[in-house]
């Protein structure tokens, strides 16, 4: 507990999903000097706004957690913007942050840039086997490239900097926006609306003396729900960085997962459950699926910094459901 005491702490993406999770801990352990930067205040793809924040914050460690991410469609739409900017963003925040001498930076990866057909559970030992999936290259290629930095500040200017890949990520205060959502939220948010809206047309209908037809709700889902994917909760997530922020000091890439994985059909079908949804899935198959199958190997975190994920899928996923029915739709 007593390594937070006197530590400034700079969490870019702070005020995020996962950074607000990240800085609820961090006062949990007694850190007390925390610098959060908004993006209406600090643009991090420009070196101005970077060399600026960095005068204002003053930290001993960066955590870099901001990033531009979205799920399958928002990739495919983005490209060119997920290469640059998080290529920009993280490469000036650890080049400003060895310049002015901070004591760690922990640099926050993910696992798309695995190549596309990496045997599973991945390991960390397999990141530079081949080509990521491609309709999310850019952005995992980007996000490699601070591994490369880390390593190579490291060996040329004794920097720690520390690079860790979390699985995908979902939880309460995730990103619910049809546009650019990651799966979880996405079917949380179609199957509860596809039920309000029944609800909604089954009452209008109830005022009509013609009887008619009982409508039932209708959910599309890309893809054909044959690949698997690993969850972390967004809490456990939150723990394991911290956790290696606190006891890693290595140049090698750690994964953060919850060690299992599970098809997108059984997903769909578990947050059906959850949801109380009883109507009818499409399959869209005309849109990708995206990687295969994506589960990690996660006995490095638990051997160097201790981390094993605590959350249930089921439990993780149930708080999900709640914390989204309570803020939008009682």
């Amino acid at each position: 507990m007593g390594f937070w005491e006197d530590k400034r702490v700079l969490v870019t993406g702070g005020a995020g999903f996962l950074g607000s999770f990240v800085v609820e801990k961090l006062r949990e352990r007694g850190c007390k000097e925390i610098f959060v930067p908004r993006s209406r205040d600090y643009d991090l793809v420009q070196m101005e706004a970077v060399k600026r924040l960095y005068q204002n914050a003053k930290p001993d460690i960066v955590i870099h957690l901001a990033a531009k991410v979205g799920g399958i469609g928002a990739n495919r739409a983005n490209p060119g913007k997920f290469f640059y900017d998080n290529l920009m963003m993280g490469v000036q925040m650890m080049k400003v942050g060895r310049q002015t001498g901070i004591e760690k930076f922990v640099a926050i990866g993910t696992i798309c840039a695995y190549p596309k057909f990496t045997p599973v559970p991945f390991k960390e030992e397999d990141l530079w086997n081949g080509y990521p999936e491609e309709t999310n290259a850019p952005y995992g290629l980007a996000k490699k490239m601070l591994l490369v930095q880390a390593q190579a500040y490291r060996q040329q200017y004794g920097f720690n900097a520390i690079f860790l890949m979390p699985v995908n990520l979902y939880g309460p205060g995730d990103n619910f926006d049809p546009e650019s959502s990651h799966v979880i939220p996405a079917l949380i948010r179609k199957c509860l609306e596809a039920q309000a809206k029944v609800k909604a047309e089954a009452k209008v209908k109830e005022n009509i003396s013609q009887p008619q037809p009982h409508p039932h709700p209708v959910v599309t889902v890309w893809g054909t729900g044959k690949p698997t994917r690993e969850f972390l909760y967004v809490e456990d997530a939150a723990e394991g960085i911290l956790l290696a922020t606190e006891r890693y000091n290595k140049p090698d890439p750690v994964n953060l997962g919850a060690g299992f994985e599970i098809s997108i059909k059984d997903l769909v079908d578990l947050i059906a459950k959850l949801t109380g949804f009883k109507g009818e899935i499409i399959w869209d198959t005309t849109k990708p699926d995206g990687q295969p199958r994506r589960m990690l190997d996660t006995s490095k975190a638990e051997r160097e910094f201790g981390f094993r994920a605590k959350t249930s899928f089921e439990e993780g996923l149930r708080k999900t459901v709640e914390w989204y029915r309570n803020k939008f739709l009682l």
